[in-house]
């Protein structure tokens, strides 16, 4: 057998007794906190299964799951636009998209969320028409800013930076050589960008975009302080009619753990897919030959 076929058998590794001691250790510990979560009568299991698959519960993650996608999509479109941007080699567009991500980074969503629904105190007529003429339409900003609209575009907006950011990385992965290349065969901006940078920039950027979503999930609770009816709402709606607060955020925190292990399932394949390690030995290596003392190879 040759030494490269010896590296790539897998390594055998003896476990000590400290490995032994931690795993008895740990299983205590778990089944100590599942007997003292499961005999507590004050956690209401039954209220729990009860209201598990109500129908308000189940609207709230309907709504859940329309604000993620939809967020997510419209956050990754104008997020690309921005990482173009941001690559620009024209330093007003660069800087532009620039004050645009670190804008929406360094502030907190919650506040974003805020003052999207408070717009209207700001700006509460918008005229859109052409410029210089009297052709226009006069929009009320009050009666568009509905909480759902407002958590919306503040989730699509704040999305849209830290997509951006994720977009800019996969591009600089792509070495310089390939973009040399398509230089070289005149390639167009945009088809460069087509054809040679997102193709290659993808197994960096899927990965983390799949981070992103699940984070964007639970990130939609955020949108109640809005009133919008989505799950961790739904939740509180009910709560405060029934006064079975632990119960109630019990229903919507297995609701988000659901959700969110079967997000992980497909983001996990997706980053075994998409993974560019470098650590991996190729399964052949190519013999080569000597054939000057110097160490001529063929």
């Amino acid at each position: 057998m040759s030494g490269m076929d010896s590296a790539l058998k897998p390594r055998l590794k003896r476990r000590s007794f400290f490995e032994y001691v931690t795993w008895v250790v740990c299983s205590l510990i778990g089944l100590g906190i599942l007997i003292s979560v499961s005999t507590n009568p004050n956690f209401k299991w039954g209220v729990v299964a009860k209201y598990f698959t109500y129908e308000t519960i189940l609207r709230g993650l309907m709504l859940t799951i329309f604000l993620t996608l939809a967020s997510m999509t419209l956050g990754t479109l104008l997020g690309l636009g921005l990482a173009v941007m941001r690559s620009s080699k024209l330093r007003p567009i660069a800087a532009t998209a620039g004050v645009y991500i670190t804008l929406f980074r360094g502030t907190p969503v919650l506040v974003q969320l805020i003052f999207w629904f408070n717009i209207a105190a700001l700006y509460p007529n918008l005229t859109i028409g052409i410029p210089f003429t009297n052709i226009g339409t006069a929009i009320d900003v009050n009666a568009l800013m509905a909480p759902i609209t407002a958590a919306l575009i503040g989730l699509t907006l704040n999305q849209a930076a830290y997509m951006a950011e994720i977009i800019r990385g996969g591009f600089s992965a792509v070495g310089k050589g390939q973009i040399e290349a398509a230089d070289s065969l005149g390639m167009s901006a945009g088809m460069k960008m087509r054809k040679v940078i997102i193709p290659q920039a993808m197994p960096s950027i899927i990965p983390a975009t799949g981070n992103q979503f699940i984070g964007m999930f639970k990130e939609t609770s955020l949108v109640s302080v809005l009133g919008v009816a989505e799950l961790l709402q739904s939740a509180q709606l009910i709560y405060a009619r029934t006064y079975e607060t632990i119960p109630l955020l019990i229903v919507a925190s297995l609701w988000y753990l659901v959700m969110t292990l079967l997000l992980s399932y497909p983001q996990s394949k997706l980053e075994q897919k998409y993974s560019r390690s470098t650590s991996r030995l190729p399964r052949k290596a190519k013999k080569v030959a000597l054939t000057e003392p110097e160490g001529i190879a063929r």
